[in-house]
């Protein structure tokens, strides 16, 4: 009879061991899924906000050379990201190509004035902000009007701050759910050994002796299941990659490294802590609480 047994025994162990493997595989895909989604919901935001620009509309009397000795002044600015010189030609020129016609015909001459068009960087691309700037670059006498799209970016600014504490809020529950799901696991692998715990603790074994066969299999189990987590990561964002525009700009090396090294700490931690925690719990248990559990 014992001879039967432990071939099963042991098909029994290695089928838990699989299953452990598969289920904190698939917790770690979705708490990388949700890693990755909060720091490219940054980059995201980051890069929304770099799309907003300041037309700064220049005097009739503004030469090219002024034009450009100004933009060259704000681009040395803390706010200006990159500005670019449009002369009225460019501009009537932009506006053939645009409308199909030429407005000149119409208004009698060319009815564009010349402007620098400022983009603005991420941190400034605020209301108080732009308004501040566009205060200073409205005292310049070369210039006629500044103007910028407000209503866009408040809009932009109070969909986009509900939407980052809606991913924290949603990251922080699924780390919660995803600990209970691994440490469940655990649980039930560890409870299948519970009698040869005791037996180890019958012959004598100190209980630090008892804990090194599980902790070194939680650890096995942590990094085999890091490592496919990370693969399939990497298929669903190679797969992903094709079909979202300027996907590089958001999801870039450093959000994926970061992805991976937390998948592989919180896999390691999370075993290691849940393997002790159920492991000192069945070492603290007496014969008779065995049978009740």
């Amino acid at each position: 009879m014992k001879k039967k047994r432990r071939p099963y025994s042991k098909r029994r162990h290695g089928l838990q061991l699989v299953t452990l493997c598969i289920s904190t595989t698939m917790v770690l895909v979705l708490l990388g899924i949700v890693v990755l989604s909060v720091l490219t919901a940054r980059n995201l935001q980051r890069s929304l906000k770099e799309n907003v620009e300041i037309s700064v509309i220049l005097g009739d009397t503004v030469s090219v050379n002024d034009g450009n000795a100004l933009g060259k002044l704000i681009e040395r600015k803390a706010y200006a990201r990159e500005v670019s010189y449009i002369s009225r030609e460019a501009a009537l020129q932009m506006a053939k190509a645009e409308m199909g016609i030429d407005p000149s015909e119409f208004a009698g001459g060319n009815p564009f004035s010349s402007e620098l068009t400022v983009k603005i960087v991420a941190n400034y691309a605020n209301t108080d902000s732009l308004e501040a700037i566009a205060d200073t670059l409205r005292s310049d006498n070369r210039v006629v009007d500044v103007a910028y799209t407000k209503e866009e970016v408040e809009g932009m600014n109070h969909l986009l701050e509900p939407v980052s504490m809606a991913l924290l809020i949603l990251a922080a529950l699924l780390i919660f759910i995803c600990y209970t799901l691994i440490n469940n696991s655990v649980q039930l692998s560890v409870y299948s050994r519970r009698f040869l715990i005791h037996t180890m603790k019958l012959v004598g074994a100190s209980w630090s002796f008892i804990r090194q066969p599980f902790l070194r299999q939680a650890i096995a189990v942590a990094v085999v299941s890091a490592v496919l987590a990370c693969v399939l990561l990497s298929v669903i964002v190679y797969a992903v990659y094709p079909l979202m525009p300027r996907v590089e700009q958001i999801v870039t090396w450093w959000e994926l490294t970061i992805t991976a090294l937390a998948v592989f700490v919180f896999s390691f931690s999370i075993m290691v802590i849940c393997t002790l925690l159920s492991v000192n719990r069945f070492l603290r248990m007496r014969a008779g609480e065995l049978y009740k559990i």
